[in-house]
């Protein structure tokens, strides 16, 4: 029987998750999710099951609403860092989801890298 590309992403998703969750218990989880008009981010700590921050560009503050580029996956990147500072986290764990870790997703993971947090 052959999967569908959905069931397949959520594979791949729930693959790369669990086998970081093992790896860097403790740490906050950098999520990331694109789509083909806009790219949010949420740092998430897992062992209370709260959001700590969040940047996307349907915030309208960014003026990026609709925007799905290298320049705004940049922009968020930068802007999760510096809501991740004011939260207190210096550091987390990078999960790309069902995502290949090239072009917006590396540029998100380089902006905030760039920014001060540590992943």
């Amino acid at each position: 029987m052959a999967y569908s590309k959905r069931k397949l992403f959520q594979k791949r998703r729930m693959r790369v998750r669990n086998k970081l969750r093992k790896v860097n218990a403790g740490r906050p989880r950098l999520s990331v999710h694109r789509s083909n008009k806009n790219i949010s981010v949420q740092l998430i700590d897992d062992v209370r099951g709260i959001t700590l921050a969040a940047a996307s560009t349907l915030e309208k503050d960014f003026g990026l609403v609709g925007q799905c580029n290298v320049e705004a996956a940049t922009r968020i990147g930068t802007a999760i860092a510096e809501r991740a500072r004011d939260a207190g986290v210096t550091e987390a764990y990078f999960d790309r989801g069902g995502f290949l870790f090239h072009g917006r997703i590396k540029a998100v993971a380089d902006a905030a890298r760039d920014a001060g947090l540590k992943i």
